[in-house]
Order: structure tokens, then C-alpha cells, then sequence
């Protein structure tokens, strides 16, 4: 068995809504059956039992090799704990060669399933051993290093559960909710409201206190001290017990508490000065430690929090009740886990020899034994939920320190008895305000409830019945996709939007290129999404790109599907039919959101099929306002976009809009019909988003696709008298596209200049020239700058072969270089003659193009 071509499917993809890995497993004849292997399922089952049925309950048919990874790789990862339900293995056209697709909640760690599962297949293969146990504590350990941590794990849930869509941007902690203009970004607690002056204030102590105590919150007095006899001197100027700590510390780090002696100064001014050298000198509030959560104006949160500690029983010393504590499965090292694990370092010696206890000591049954002074979670400490028991007074002056720092999340730190009282009444204090609080303690405390506070983050960021979303508009089809998108991005933006666009020929924001080339795939989309300065999104979204990656969205407002054509880079990537090719292209209407809309052309029988796999409403469009699709669904009182006469009229029920087709300058008059279905289908888009109708008639009626504003779409220009057209077309149906409209042009002589991409079957570069043959005079074949992998001369070949029985052109030339070829062209032309420039470098070409009519 070999696995090769590994995918990460990052988005809704041909397969399904999860991300996934998909693999290429190429299987020996023996493994295309594991019956055929002797003793292989019974060896794979000893050595991971869990795997469950291979096969469904009634089912006999042959299991293969790949079908054994699959289940293996999902199997590994839910034994690692990863929330993974979907895989799948698909016979591709090759014999003994399967597509492998298995659902990951972490990339790194669905790659490194795949891998162990193979391993495992190869070891029950080969009757070798097989670690189980160490395959899945690696899964785990990958999960727990790459998953986000708990706190901002618990905001992308809250977010999740809204509909708002996420991104993390780095491998870390920061997160983008929403998209364009409507994003939010978070780093763990923090948010892109949080000031950094306020997390530099929260973060110097002495500064901290001076500001609170300015606002009447109560602080611990104290100073910043010089050194240790500084400090010592500070501790005899507060008179009694102290806290020593830096002043820029966080996470209970270097903290000393409850310190009275020289001594105990001293030692505890060294280990503050091992984390900073500014360090601060303050009373010692007798009571206990809370942290107040503030989100906005709200304290939405409070936990008590205590020290590391241990309960004796009389039969085990210190180290072991230590170890017995730190079994328990919700502590962990970090912060991945809802606890940490109590160290017996330094700190938590001395702590012991302050109540006469050693590591080895065995304390009496119930004798309570504190492992460190203060009680920071980080630090192995527990917490218990008083959300409830906050006294207002209490909340109000938490929500008046954190507003005092200026901070939209704030963890505020208090020392009293209890927080059913004002801290005034009982002598407390606020002793630290926390810029990126930790969540851990609220969301699953020790003791109590946990609280929502992700979902009151999430609250402070988006109002109620704010989703973060901009509208998408996704385009699918194998020719007029980018004119579509062009025309739905010019009417939005007459609509005052802010439009992002993704084309074949670039990504383009407010109507300025930000990059060139094909970026019709998932990586522009995300470009495009993750503008500041976009309110709308519209996306042509190219099979390869699916197929590569899935889908940069969770769901679009209005999916677009033109038509499915033959000869659309059939013969890639496993997608051998137009049939297989419509499965790829359904699947932007098929992640439609229940409110939107899929525009999909009446007259494509595979594209109509489409409305069955659609959760939103449909709109379907064709020039023929009476075929069955148009006729039934109309009769429906649903919505509908044809051709009336003169007019293309969008009609629902017994309402109907009517645009003349004189007013759309691109269909001129209704003789361009490719243009005018492009029309149609972005007219159908547009009354989906809800646009104004003179809105859209004022943005068909100045909708210009020249090569300025349309590359390569049925740009016109005049020559000496003749009419030049330059197109991308570059598929049979295309061509067929083009050869009827020119049909409605007046002409002598026609020309057609014409290349064949590569990466086409043989029969669909034939089937270009077969169509040009039997319109144009004279045929000018050149060679493509990029053979994608075909021989030189192979291609034009293949086009001289489909020229042989044709009907109307006289002359065939070969003509080496793309410019050259229409160079040749042009030298041929004579008034009213007309030339077809099937161009290859769409901008180099055009650009040679207008230089050559401007030289006239």
C-alpha cells in the first residue's frame, strides 16, 4: 500500500462540511480484498481493538487495504480524545487506486493518523508489533499543543454557537471572528479593544495601585523598593505582615505572601527578583483570594481561589499525597487542562518548613497543608464558583478598577473574608487588575458552576443577531463565471458597498488589483474575507480550488452556478465525467445558508438538479420562460429571470421586473447570448441580496466589459476597419459560446487565432478547432507559452487533426509565439473582416492588442 498526494480539505469540500485529510492510496491486487491477506483483519484487531466493524451490518463486500487506513486514522484520533465522526474511501477510475477522506480537528493531527494508521496497517500486514499506546499519547500530546487553550477555546465555542465564523490566524491564540468589514480579532482573553497603554498600566503594580486608589478602590499600601534592605525597610514602614512581588509579574510568579521576619523579606525579595528587577512592598491583606472576571461594564464571573494544597491521612507523606492529588486527569501541565499539577519545587519547600512539614512528613488525618502562599491556578491552586454570592457594592468597585486601567476584560484581583460584603466594611482590598485573564477557573472551577463567560466576551464583541458576516456571493460554472462576478460586484458597488472581488485574473478590493494571476481558489477568498475594508464578498470559486482545499466560507448568501460544460479540465484530479465535474461545482449551493439563495441556470440539466441539494430558496434563470424547470417552478410562485422579447424580466408570483436588453450594453441588443445569461444570472444575484431594483438597472446599463474592466471576456476593439475580439475561451463550449455569437456579427473574412491548454484531454482540444473549422476562413494556430506538461508540438497537433474535415477554412498556419500569431493576424485583416484572438497571457495579450490599434 502507498499513500501519496496528501490534502488538507480546510473547508466545505466535495466529500463533506467537516475539514479533512484526503489521501491517494494505491493498493496492491492482494490488498484491494484484505480477505485475500490471511489472518490481516484478525492481526489489525489485536493490535487496536477499538477500531469497530469495518463494514456496515448486512454488508459483503470486498474491504480494501484503504478502507482499513480509513477507519484506522478516524479510530486513532477518537481514541486521542479528537471530536471526529466522518471518513470515507472512493474507487477512483484506476484499479487498485482509492481516494481516502478522514474528518480532523487539527490538521497536524489528522496528518500524523494518517501516518500512524498506516504503520499500523503495515505492522498487521507484516505480523509485526504495533505501540498502540504510544501512537495515541503522541495524538494527544499533537492535540494538546496545537488545539487553542481553554480560554479561548470557550470564546470560539460561544462564537460557534452564534453562527459567527472564526479564523485563527497564527498557530497560537490568535482568532478572527466575522469577516471584512465586521471582523473582530482575539488573542486568548484580550481583544483588538484592549488598549496596550491599559495592559502596560495592569501590568506595573505601583502604577496599578496609584490609578484605583485615585478612583476610591481599596489597595493595599505599599512602595517599590531598591533592594532587599529596601524592602526590609519598607516591610518596618508598612509594620506587619507583607507581600513582596514584581511589579511587572503575572500568573502568581515570583509572589511571597504573609511575610514578617528579616529573614523571610529577604528570601522572598530573591525569588521575586529571579522574574524582575522592579519589585514592590505591600501590606499583607489577611483573607481570601477572589478574581473577579469584568467584561464591559459587568462582572460576569467570581471565583474563590486556593492555595496548593494537600489533606492529610496519617499514612502517606507529602510527595505521595501530592501525587495522588496530581493524578487526578483534570490536572495537567500548562493551561490545556481545567487544572494544573502541584510542583514540589523550591517555593513549595519553604512554604512546608513554614508549617514545620518536609516533603517526606506525614501529616495527621485531616491536617490541612499548603504547598505555596498564594493561590494562582497556574501554580497548581483550585477554584470555587461565588458568581452568585458577589455582594453589588463588591462588583461595582471591581467594574470601577478595570474601567479605571481601561480595560474591556479585566481579571481583578481581591483579598477580603468573603464577597457577600463591601470590601470597605471588612478591611479588603484590590491587590492586581490582570490584562488576558485566564477563563480556566470560571469556565470548569474545582467547586460550583461554570460560568458563560465566552459567550459574554462574545457578547461585548457582537451585538445581539450579529453575526459578524459580510454578504457572499460564491460563482460556480464552467464559463461565465468571471463576467458574473464583475457585473455582481459592480452593481453592490453602486449600492455604496465596499465590494471584494476574486477572479481568474486577480483579487481586486474597491476596485484596485491587490494581486494578478488565477485567484479563483480558497486563498484568495480568505484575502478577500479578511479585509478590513470589505462590507461584500463576491467570489468566483473554481473547481480546482475545491477540490485542492474546499471552500475558504462556511456558507455563502448567493451561489451562482452558470452551467457545467464538456471538456472542463476533465481528466484531473479523479473528476473523469461532466457529471463527476457537477458533483465538484454543487458544492457551493450546497453550503447555501438556509436564508439565501442558489441562481442556477434552468436550461443545464446538472445545474438545475442542484435545487435538491440547496438548504436556501432558488432562483433559476434561462432564456426560455417556457421550459419545464421555468414553467413549474414559476407556477410555484417562485422566483424566476428570462427572456421576454426585448427584455430579460426577473419575476415572482405576479410581480415582475422588466430591463430592457438595450439598457444592458454587454448583451448588445440580446445578440451576445452567452452575455446575456451572465446578465440574467447576476441580475437573479443581485435581487437575492436585496438590492434596489434602479439600482440594478442603473448598474446593467453601465456595466462596460472592456479590457479595462473585463480582461479577456469579449473585449472589442477596431482595427483598420475590421472588429477584433479578444477572449480567455478556452473550453468546447466556449468556443461553441463564441462561434454563435459572432454569428449576429456582420463580416467578410473571419479569422480566429487559437491555442489549446495542455492539461485538456485529447478529444477536447480536437473539439476546439472541429467548432472553429466550420465558421472562420482562415484558422492561425500558435503554441500556449505553458504546454502543462504535453511535448512541444503535441498541442498543435492535436489542433491540426481537429481541422482536417473542415467546412469552411481554406488556410491553416502555425505560428510559433502568441504575439507573432496575432501579429499575423492583423496583417491579414481588411475593412469589415472580423478576427477572433483566442489569447493565452490575457493582460500581455491585450496589452499587444492596443498597442497594435493605437499604432493605426
Amino acid at each position: 500500500m502507498e499513500v501519496s498526494r496528501i490534502r488538507a480539505l480546510r473547508g466545505p469540500n466535495l466529500w463533506s462540511r467537516h475539514t479533512a485529510i484526503e489521501a491517494i492510496i494505491s493498493c496492491t491486487e492482494a490488498e484491494c480484498s484484505i480477505r485475500d491477506i490471511p489472518g490481516f483483519e484478525a492481526r489489525l484487531r489485536a493490535r487496536f481493538p477499538e477500531i469497530g466493524s469495518l463494514q456496515p451490518a448486512g454488508h459483503e463486500d470486498a474491504i480494501s487495504m484503504a478502507q482499513a487506513l480509513e477507519l484506522a486514522a478516524l479510530g486513532l484520533q477518537a481514541q486521542a480524545g479528537c471530536p471526529v465522526t466522518f471518513s470515507e474511501t472512493s474507487q477512483t477510475v484506476e484499479t487498485g487506486v482509492y481516494q481516502v477522506v478522514v474528518e480532523y480537528s487539527e490538521e497536524g493531527v489528522g496528518r500524523a493518523a494518517l501516518e500512524l494508521a498506516a504503520e499500523l496497517c503495515r505492522a498487521a500486514t507484516e505480523d509485526q508489533p504495533y505501540d498502540l499506546s504510544a501512537a495515541i499519547s503522541r495524538l494527544r500530546d499533537l492535540d494538546e499543543d496545537l488545539r487553542l487553550g481553554p480560554s479561548t477555546g470557550a470564546i470560539v465555542q460561544a462564537a460557534t454557537a452564534r453562527g459567527i465564523p472564526h479564523r485563527r490566524l497564527t498557530s497560537g491564540s490568535l482568532v478572527q471572528f466575522g469577516w471584512g468589514s465586521r471582523q473582530r480579532r482575539i488573542q486568548a482573553a484580550e481583544t483588538d479593544r484592549t488598549s496596550a497603554i491599559a495592559e502596560a498600566i495592569a501590568q506595573d503594580k505601583d502604577l496599578t495601585k496609584k490609578l484605583l486608589d485615585a478612583a476610591g478602590v481599596p489597595v493595599p499600601y505599599g512602595r517599590p523598593v531598591s533592594d532587599a534592605e529596601d524592602a526590609w525597610a519598607a516591610t518596618r514602614e508598612i509594620g506587619g505582615a507583607v507581600v513582596i512581588k514584581p511589579c511587572d509579574g503575572n500568573q502568581g510568579k515570583g509572589v511571597a505572601v504573609n511575610l514578617e521576619t528579616r529573614e523571610q523579606v529577604l528570601a522572598g525579595y530573591a525569588t521575586a527578583a529571579e522574574i524582575s528587577a522592579e519589585i514592590i512592598v505591600e501590606r499583607y491583606i489577611p483573607g481570601f483570594d477572589f478574581r473577579l472576571l469584568v467584561v464591559g461594564k459587568n462582572v460576569v464571573a467570581a471565583a474563590r481561589r486556593d492555595p496548593p494544597q494537600v489533606i492529610g491521612d496519617g499514612v502517606h507523606a507529602i510527595s505521595e499525597l501530592v501525587e495522588m492529588v496530581n493524578s487526578d486527569p483534570r490536572r495537567g501541565e500548562g493551561h490545556a487542562t481545567s487544572l494544573t499539577k502541584i510542583r514540589l519545587d523550591d517555593i513549595a519547600i519553604a512554604t512546608l518548613a513554614k508549617q514545620d512539614y518536609q516533603t517526606h512528613s506525614v501529616p495527621a488525618k485531616g491536617a490541612l497543608v499548603n504547598l505555596r502562599n498564594n493561590a494562582n491556578l497556574s501554580t497548581g491552586g483550585s477554584a470555587t464558583d461565588v458568581t452568585d454570592d458577589v455582594h453589588p457594592e463588591l462588583a461595582a468597585r471591581a467594574v470601577a478598577a478595570a474601567q479605571m486601567i481601561g480595560l474591556d476584560i479585566c481579571g481583578v484581583d481581591v483579598v477580603c473574608d468573603n464577597v457577600h460584603k463591601p470590601l470597605e466594611e471588612q478591611g479588603g482590598a484590590v491587590i492586581e487588575t490582570n490584562a488576558a485573564p485566564g477563563l480556566r477557573m470560571h469556565l470548569q472551577p474545582s467547586f460550583g458552576k461554570g460560568r458563560p463567560v465566552g459567550e459574554a466576551i462574545v457578547s461585548s464583541l457582537f451585538a445581539d443577531r450579529d453575526d459578524g458576516r459580510i454578504p457572499v456571493v460564491a460563482v460556480a460554472g464552467t464559463n461565465g463565471k468571471t463576467t458574473t462576478v464583475r457585473l455582481i460586484a459592480h452593481l453592490q458597488t453602486l449600492s455604496g458597498l465596499r465590494v471584494g472581488m476574486t477572479n481568474s485574473d486577480g483579487v481586486y478590493i474597491e476596485g484596485q488589483r491587490i494581486d494578478t494571476g488565477d485567484c479563483s481558489g480558497p486563498k484568495s477568498a480568505r484575502t478577500v474575507l479578511l479585509h478590513p475594508d470589505v462590507d461584500a464578498a463576491v467570489l468566483e470559486t473554481a473547481r480546482g480550488g475545491i477540490l485542492r482545499e474546499g471552500l475558504a466560507f462556511d456558507r455563502c448568501n448567493v451561489a451562482v452556478v452558470t452551467n457545467i460544460g464538456v471538456g472542463d479540465h476533465l481528466g484531473l484530479s479523479y473528476i473523469s465525467t461532466t457529471e463527476d465535474l457537477a458533483v465538484v461545482k454543487r458544492v457551493i449551493a450546497e453550503n447555501v445558508a438556509p436564508h439565501g439563495v442558489a441562481v442556477l441556470n434552468a436550461t443545464d440539466p446538472m445545474v438545475s438538479r442542484m435545487a435538491d441539494s440547496c438548504p436556501g430558496s432558488i432562483t433559476f434563470f434561462a432564456s426560455d420562460r417556457q421550459h419545464p424547470v421555468m414553467a413549474t417552478h414559476r407556477a410555484r410562485g417562485q422566483r424566476v429571470v428570462y427572456v421576454d422579447g426585448d427584455a430579460i424580466v426577473a419575476a415572482e408570483g405576479s410581480t415582475e421586473y422588466r430591463i430592457a436588453l438595450a439598457e444592458i450594453p454587454i448583451t448588445r441588443n440580446g445578440t451576445i447570448g452567452f452575455q446575456v445569461e451572465n446578465a440574467m444570472a447576476a441580475m437573479a444575484a443581485a435581487w437575492a441580496l436585496g438590492l434596489d431594483w434602479e439600482i440594478i438597472r442603473t448598474g446593467l446599463s453601465t456595466f462596460i466589459n472592456d479590457a479595462q474592466t473585463a480582461p479577456g471576456r469579449f473585449n472589442l476593439f477596431s482595427y483598420r476597419g475590421a472588429t477584433l475580439i479578444a477572449d480567455y475561451g478556452h473550453n468546447p463550449d466556449a468556443i461553441l459560446a463564441l462561434v454563435r455569437a459572432i454569428e449576429n456579427l456582420p463580416s467578410k473574412q473571419r479569422i480566429v487565432v487559437i491555442s489549446g491548454a495542455g492539461d485538456r484531454r485529447d478529444i477536447d482540444i480536437r473539439q476546439q478547432t472541429e467548432i472553429l473549422g466550420d465558421a472562420f476562413d482562415k484558422v492561425i494556430l500558435y503554441q500556449d507559452q505553458c504546454q502543462r506538461g504535453r511535448a512541444d508540438g503535441e498541442v498543435l497537433a492535436l489542433l491540426q487533426q481537429g481541422l482536417v474535415n473542415a467546412r469552411r477554412a481554406t488556410s491553416i498556419e502555425e505560428i510559433r509565439g502568441e504575439f507573432l500569431a496575432i501579429d499575423a493576424a492583423l496583417a491579414c485583416l481588411e475593412p469589415e473582416d472580423l478576427c477572433l484572438i483566442l489569447i493565452d497571457q490575457v493582460d500581455e495579450a491585450l496589452a499587444h492588442i492596443a498597442k497594435r490599434v493605437a499604432e493605426t
